[in-house]
């Protein structure tokens, strides 16, 4: 592993259209549609991805390297990203920028107490805003020569957003209730917002402390729009 001082000894120097070059992002991110747009901003800016999909698979990541940066979205299969923030928060010598992701507006406070120096909300589409998170969250003399460039919109390609609604169908297949139900929810909100898809949004909410007499009801109604949406985008 490095440490602090040679995360930013870079191979590979900063530039006007690569104000990235020699990081490395870790994105801790079970969305394939949000990692997607975040691989493209990392390659637009000149900077090196890895992609945890869950926080086993993040811990298997930190245990053989020290990324320059870490973005996690707060709710994961196995657990809650601010867990892991708060571990990154405490390793010594810390992670260099830990930055969060979420749909949900309120997930920035709880982030940031946590440990995150920044907050990347969802749809992820800016580009600029992506560089300026994580330049202004280096520490000083990393920030030297590094300038968010202007504005680029950036669209993930449709085929991640139907590998994300074609998990949620196998989740929703073997939905009961609980924490489980309340996961499905998180996610497919992010899906809603993400896609501008307000339907679906408020399927999602409607899965939200569901009264188990409910849930198959609730389950099946939202597990049928989502299947139409699979027909719609095959």
């Amino acid at each position: 592993m490095t440490d602090g001082c040679d995360a930013f000894r870079p191979l590979h120097r900063p530039t006007a259209e690569a104000p990235l070059a020699g990081l490395t992002v870790l994105v801790v991110e079970d969305s394939r549609f949000a990692s997607e747009a975040l691989r493209l901003m990392c390659l637009r800016s000149g900077a090196r991805i890895r992609r945890a999909d869950c926080l086993r698979s993040a811990e298997r990541h930190l245990a053989t390297y020290r990324p320059s940066v870490v973005i996690v979205d707060p709710g994961l299969p196995d657990g809650s990203g601010l867990d892991l923030i708060r571990g990154l928060d405490a390793l010594v010598p810390r992670v260099p920028v830990i930055l969060a992701t979420s749909g949900d507006p309120a997930a920035e406070t709880p982030a940031r107490i946590a440990g995150a120096q920044g907050f990347l909300p969802k749809p992820l589409h800016s580009l600029a805003a992506f560089q300026s998170a994580v330049i202004e969250a280096l520490p000083l003399h990393a920030r030297k020569s590094r300038r968010a460039v202007r504005e680029v919109t950036i669209r993930p390609d449709p085929l991640t957003l139907h590998e994300d609604l074609a998990m949620a169908d196998r989740q929703l297949s073997m939905a009961g209730g609980g924490a489980r139900l309340d996961y499905i929810a998180q996610f497919l909100a992010g899906l809603g917002r993400g896609s501008s898809d307000s339907d679906l949004l408020d399927a999602a909410k409607s899965l939200r402390g569901v009264p188990p007499a409910e849930a198959a009801r609730r389950v099946g109604a939202v597990r049928a729009l989502v299947t139409a949406r699979l027909r719609a985008g095959a």
